[in-house]
């Protein structure tokens, strides 16, 4: 008998085996079935419900996948080999029942148990995201998530543009830029997505060449307008979720108000000066309450809500908070993490100093409070863009 047969002979004498339909009965039951074949082989089927994780990073991933040691742990290959060699590292780590499926995969498509085809990155789609590939919280199955993704932009000026940049390089699938101004010199300041050879474009059309300049295998639909009562849930509908990078409050408490309507999260932010903030509001999920209004029930005097073109904001502060947003809506399509929902960031660019205050749902807000379907109205302006 050679090395290697007395190897899987010792490995079998202690590893337990089981049959493909017994596997999918464990897995039926409430196991974990693993495919730690690579992903050329699993790009062909695997087995449906499969988590499918390499051989080669099966002990540096599998702890974030199944963080519950005792949980059954089904082991699948293409023949039954390589997983006896992963059942013993993982029963190395405190696995306490790990398992292999006699046959691999071959015995598991002979026996016309379910196979699902995984859907696939390209070469070049690997090469680009490789960095999210290796990251156990996004991998393969979060990359697609976000090429399936569709998120809607209020604004592509100074928080749109860091914002529109870091979601289209991150692979949002489908961008929604909403916004009904033209690029000016005095725009290029702090408004990266724009460029001094389109001076004069809609900032929704120049914002769409840099994007796709950027990243050419995602969608962005432009709209040259301005939300309004009648406009904003065709806009916004069938989006999984809304960035308000606006710069006025009659849009942010519209944009509030649609998303309650929509049930879609709503990610805030707003500059100042040396100054800036981010939340999270609503959406379907009674963990994203609570809403802009709870924060500001209504709109302030004019005079005490000046605009940045009258009261300046530094360059770079944009991309201080339209980042922070951009890292909120990321973490919202994948799942990750816990967003700024009840919970108001603020900036301090002079001192160098984030802080945090919370933010509690407001039991008679007019918007959010339970019973209340939001009100879409058109808030006369409060001051300038």
């Amino acid at each position: 008998m050679s090395l290697k047969d007395r190897r899987l002979a010792e490995l079998r004498a202690r590893i337990p085996e089981v049959g493909p339909a017994d596997a999918l009965a464990l897995q039926s039951g409430g196991a974990l079935l693993v495919d730690v074949r690579e992903d050329e082989e699993t790009a062909s089927g695997s087995p449906a419900g499969a988590l499918r994780l390499p051989r080669g990073f099966l002990e540096l991933r599998i702890e974030d996948k199944a963080p519950d040691a005792a949980r059954t742990v089904l082991l699948l290959c293409a023949g039954g080999t390589r997983s006896l060699f992963a059942a013993e590292d993982l029963a190395r780590l405190g696995y306490a029942d790990v398992r292999s499926v006699a046959g691999g995969f071959s015995a598991w498509k002979a026996a016309g148990l379910p196979v699902e085809v995984p859907p696939q990155l390209d070469a070049a789609q690997r090469e680009r995201y490789r960095r999210h590939l290796t990251m156990p919280e996004v991998g393969e199955a979060g990359q697609h998530r976000l090429l399936r993704s569709r998120v809607a932009l209020i604004g592509a000026g100074g928080l749109g543009s860091p914002i529109a940049l870091y979601l289209a390089a991150a692979g949002v699938g489908r961008l929604t830029l909403i916004d009904d101004d033209r690029v000016e010199r005095s725009n290029l300041q702090r408004q990266i997505l724009h460029a001094e050879s389109r001076l004069g474009q809609r900032k929704v059309e120049s914002g769409r060449t840099a994007l796709l300049d950027l990243n050419p295998t995602i969608e962005v639909v432009a709209h040259d307008t301005r939300l309004e009562a009648g406009n904003v849930l065709e806009l916004l509908g069938g989006h999984d979720v809304v960035v308000d990078g606006s710069d006025n409050l009659p849009t942010r408490y519209l944009v509030n108000d649609a998303c309650l309507r929509l049930g879609v999260p709503n990610v805030y932010g707003a500059i100042f000066r040396f100054e800036g903030q981010v939340a999270v509001f609503g959406g379907a999920a009674p963990g994203l309450r609570p809403c802009y209004r709870c924060l500001f029930p209504e709109p302030p005097p004019a005079e005490y809500a000046p605009s940045c073109a009258e009261a300046g904001v530094l360059g770079v502060l944009p991309g201080v908070i339209g980042t922070i947003m951009a890292a909120e809506t990321i973490k919202l399509l994948l799942g990750l993490g816990e967003p700024l929902a009840g919970r108001l960031m603020l900036y301090d660019g002079l001192r160098g100093e984030f802080n945090e205050i919370a933010v509690p749902a407001d039991p008679d807000c007019p918007s959010c409070s339970n019973g209340v379907t939001a009100v879409l109205s058109d808030i006369a302006a409060v001051c300038g863009g």
